[in-house]
């Protein structure tokens, strides 16, 4: 076994503390990843506060993950030692049931093997995330990052970047398509980039103006203020697809209203319950649909997408040592867009 520094909550009510765990030597299939960079995502937030309910602790957070490839097993064949790789949302799943044959393993059926928070599959070993300093995983579950994009704003592409590419690009999304991005935040800024490298025309939907500057510098062709009074009657019937990127409670009949005619509306932030009326579903033959990051094979398409339109996070770096700080940052919306713990500032040692 491996003494490994890492960064854990005790609890709920813990902040994040120097820590040690043990990881493995690499199986057969398996590859030791030396971690260089790990994003921060909101839900590391919501799981180390036990916001969700049945958080796992000690938890050592983190599903953005960049790193080099140490050491393999015996058997490996997809990956050698130096290679730069990514490991994102989830490490295994069962391998046999249909989702995971068609390379959907985030719908394993029996359940995603999570990063952190979670079990691996004998069903009692806790997973340990990114906020260490290595990480061994199946060979399966690896990404190879392009050598083109840069190392610390790639880390997020690992969760945000397939998030909003997954639906714009399994609804079909082309160029010339009126995309409408709700919310610009970690998810809703890499929805802009992605978009706009598809060829649509994006404008960003959020709730009051002091947004506009930013979107239209991340490539947005236009703002649309929603508090603004008639912002929704003057935008009816406008897109033809809408990306809803916001986790707080709204009003999903307002911006179905937004939709053209058999246009689709698909959320991938998850607020608490709101009040959905059919009417503007069945009144304009529209569809409202979800969607869950992706699996092994589209993560990869999605980063090799990235590198091919120059697409990548925007962030800010930081040591682990202000890991606390950057949560209460992300609380308060004070970050564009995401936070990458640089790693090299964990390692040396940890404090059990």
């Amino acid at each position: 076994m491996l003494h490994t520094p890492a960064y854990a909550a005790a609890s709920a009510r813990s902040a994040l503390a120097p820590f040690t765990i043990q990881r493995r030597e690499p199986g057969p299939h398996e590859v030791l990843i030396d971690i260089l960079y790990c994003g921060i995502c909101h839900s590391d937030i919501h799981q180390v506060r036990d916001e969700w309910g049945g958080s796992i602790f000690p938890m050592v957070p983190g599903h953005e993950i960049v790193g080099t490839v140490t050491r393999t097993g015996d058997h490996v064949t997809k990956w050698k030692t130096g290679d730069i790789v990514g490991v994102g949302c989830f490490i295994d799943s069962c391998h046999e049931c249909d989702a995971c044959r068609e390379g959907e393993e985030q719908y394993c059926e029996q359940g995603m093997n999570a990063t952190y928070n979670s079990y691996e599959r004998d069903g009692s070993t806790p997973t340990y995330g990114g906020y260490s300093t290595h990480i061994t995983v199946n060979e399966d579950y690896v990404l190879r990052i392009p050598a083109s994009l840069p190392l610390e704003r790639v880390a997020p592409l690992l969760c945000a970047g397939i998030t909003t590419y997954s639906p714009l690009h399994r609804f079909g999304v082309r160029p010339g398509d009126r995309v409408a991005i709700v919310g610009l935040g970690g998810l809703g800024h890499m929805g802009v980039k992605i978009a706009k490298a598809m060829g649509a025309q994006v404008t960003v939907l959020s709730h009051s103006q002091g947004k506009r500057e930013a979107a239209l510098a991340l490539g947005a062709d236009d703002f649309v203020a929603t508090g603004d009074p008639g912002a929704f009657k003057a935008n009816a019937l406008r897109f033809d697809f809408i990306l809803d990127t916001v986790s707080a409670p709204h009003d999903y009949n307002a911006y179905l209203g937004l939709l053209k005619r058999d246009r689709t509306m698909v959320l991938v932030g998850i607020p608490d319950p709101v009040p959905l009326s059919a009417a503007p579903l069945v009144m304009q033959r529209r569809r409202l649909a979800g969607s869950l990051i992706g699996g092994i094979r589209e993560t990869q398409e999605m980063l090799d997408f990235c590198a091919a339109h120059g697409v990548a996070s925007d962030v800010e770096v930081i040591p682990i040592q202000q890991v606390n700080e950057a949560y209460e940052r992300v609380l308060r919306s004070d970050v564009r867009y995401r936070f990458v713990i640089d790693m090299a500032s964990l390692k040396g040692g940890g404090n059990g």
